[in-house]
């Protein structure tokens, strides 16, 4: 006898008629108003926990984590009722998305874990090099937060594990925002690599994670425009697409961002390159812009990837007002023959609706666009063919002409 005491049977979870479609179809996701709340009430489930997932017929789906208290109930992560989302799950989760990033990159700088892409929903890790940054969304992977670290552990040995569990969604799931390092100690700053540029960031203070490295694929491309250019970067951030420009050989580099603490660490990261052609401008992008242009200034390559304009459906007209206006501006800075690059982060935002709003821009201002690349998230942010949510970067590289 092994003396080993069995696990507690987990909790039935029973959806109505017909809900289970999705799931079969491959979605991860359960909504609150799919679940037969009468022959198994919300009220009775524990934010967390795990749970067998049914159609309303009996037949069994998988497991589940569920969160009464959230939209998304539930989210699976199992299609065997007999396989829970352990420590044992994790490492093997974990492993499966490193094979893949091992194979896309000669560095370890990337995206290692993105969510229901990895089938690991509720979880984002970033590498970089022997740092990993954590980001924990949901109640289910707070409950399995040391059987994750200890797979993570296990796997990569990393020196440092950062948890950047301070985004607002958590609060969705009912969880608290924190900042924590769990593992080694966590310098001040962190230089980190991409596309062959070096980068100084501080990972506790940067946005998110600290970095994106979902445009690197889309900055490369960029890099082959940019030799002898002059370059404006809008919405810079820690100045990825600039500096990269720069290091392709572009002529001049201007970076505008309304955070003085990410232009610090661009200019770090312009020393730290031995960039000496770059120039850093703090403010308000649209009001930058208008100041650009009474200066009658001109760029070869003007970049604009802001922030997500339309976070919410509801914000989808104002949204698209932004995109419309700050493609316009930049586009009134472009040379006679010049390239403008466009981006966007809003998973709201339609790829051909984008584009229809830089041929409106051009039209407006009688100007010929064409377009002469369309980007996506990089490879190390897999998209789930049957979850449209995890599919959010689109950009294009478009040539502006006079008519």
């Amino acid at each position: 006898m092994s003396g080993k005491i069995p696990e507690s049977p987990l909790n039935n979870l029973y959806l109505k008629k017909g809900q289970e479609r999705r799931l079969i179809q491959g979605h991860l996701w359960i909504y609150s108003n799919e679940i037969d709340s009468v022959r198994t009430p919300l009220k009775n489930f524990t934010a967390g926990e795990q749970v067998v997932v049914h159609s309303a017929q009996g037949k069994p789906l998988g497991i589940a984590y569920i969160n009464p208290h959230s939209l998304i109930c539930a989210r699976l992560v199992s299609r065997k009722t007999d396989i829970q989302l352990d420590r044992s799950l994790l490492v093997h989760r974990i492993k499966i998305a490193l094979s893949l990033r091992e194979r896309l990159f000669n560095k370890p700088y990337y995206r290692l874990i993105f969510g229901e892409s990895d089938l690991l929903p509720g979880i984002v890790v970033d590498r970089f090099n022997d740092i990993l940054v954590l980001q924990i969304t949901t109640a289910g992977m707070e409950n399995q937060r040391q059987a994750l670290l200890e797979a993570l552990d296990k796997v990569l040995k990393p020196a440092v594990i950062l948890l950047r569990n301070d985004v607002k969604m958590r609060e969705l799931e009912g969880l608290s925002l924190y900042q924590e390092v769990v593992q080694g100690n966590l310098s001040a700053t962190t230089e980190i690599h991409e596309n062959q540029t070096r980068f100084q960031i501080d990972l506790l203070k940067g946005q998110k994670t600290g970095w994106f490295y979902d445009h690197r694929m889309n900055r490369a491309r960029v890099q082959t425009y940019a030799k002898d250019k002059r370059v404006l970067d809008l919405f810079s951030y820690a100045g990825a697409w600039g500096l990269e420009a720069a290091s392709a050989g572009a002529s001049e580099v201007y970076s505008v961002d309304a955070s003085e603490q990410a232009l610090d660490w661009l200019d770090q990261s312009a020393e730290l390159n031995g960039f000496s052609n770059i120039t850093s401008i703090q403010g308000n992008v649209f009001d930058v812009l208008k100041h650009l242009r009474s200066e009658k200034e001109k760029f070869d390559i003007v970049i604009v990837d802001p922030p997500a304009f339309i976070k919410r459906k509801k914000d989808f007209k104002e949204g698209m007002n932004a995109y419309r206006r700050v493609n316009q501006m930049a586009m009134q800075l472009c040379n006679r023959d010049s390239i403008l690059v466009s981006a966007s982060c809003s998973h709201h935002l339609p790829a051909e609706t984008l584009l229809q709003q830089i041929q409106g821009a051009a039209r407006h201002l009688d100007r010929f666009s064409q377009l002469l690349e369309r980007g996506y998230q990089g490879p190390d942010h897999p998209v789930h063919p049957a979850i449209p949510e995890t599919a959010y970067i689109k950009s294009f590289i478009t040539r502006v002409l006079p008519v």
